[in-house]
C-alpha cells in the first residue's frame, strides 16, 4: 500500500529564518516556492533525498505543546555520513547540539537539535 515517504510539512513563526536555517544551514535544496495571498502563507518545498519538507508560514501559529513527549510527531531525524563534520557545522553557526549518544541496537551514533522553532531535529550517522 504505502510505496515511501513523500513529505513531512512543518509550519514554521518566521518563514525567512526558517527557510535558510534549512536551506543553507542544513543545506536541503529548494524545489519550489510560493506566496498563497488568499492564506497569507508561504510554502517552500525542499529536497530531502527522495523526500521533500514542506516548509509553511501562517499567520499566528500556536505553539507547540510540549517537547519532545507530546502526542504525535516527536521529531525529524536525517542521515549523515559525517556526523562529526554535521555537528561541527551547526555548532559554527550557534546551533546548540546534544552530545552523541550511541544507539543500543544499532551501534550508530546520533545526536539532536532543533530548528528556529525548536522542533527537535536528529542528525542520524548511516
Amino acid at each position: 500500500m504505502i510505496r515511501s515517504l513523500h513529505h513531512v510539512a512543518i509550519i514554521c513563526s518566521d518563514y525567512t529564518v526558517s527557510k535558510r536555517f534549512y536551506s543553507e544551514l542544513l543545506g536541503l535544496p529548494v524545489l519550489f516556492e510560493v506566496y498563497r495571498a488568499e492564506r497569507q502563507s508561504w510554502k517552500c518545498d525542499l529536497a530531502v533525498g527522495a523526500a521533500q519538507i514542506e516548509l509553511f508560514s501562517f499567520p499566528d501559529p500556536p505553539a507547540r505543546v510540549s517537547r519532545p513527549e507530546a502526542r504525535g510527531l516527536r521529531h525529524l531525524a536525517f542521515a549523515v555520513e559525517n556526523l562529526d563534520a554535521a555537528v561541527a557545522r551547526l555548532v559554527a553557526a550557534g546551533v546548540a547540539v546534544e552530545p552523541v549518544r550511541i544507539d543500543p541496537y544499532t551501534g550508530r551514533r546520533f545526536t539532536f537539535f532543533e530548528d528556529p522553532d525548536a522542533l527537535p531535529l536528529e542528525l542520524y550517522e548511516a
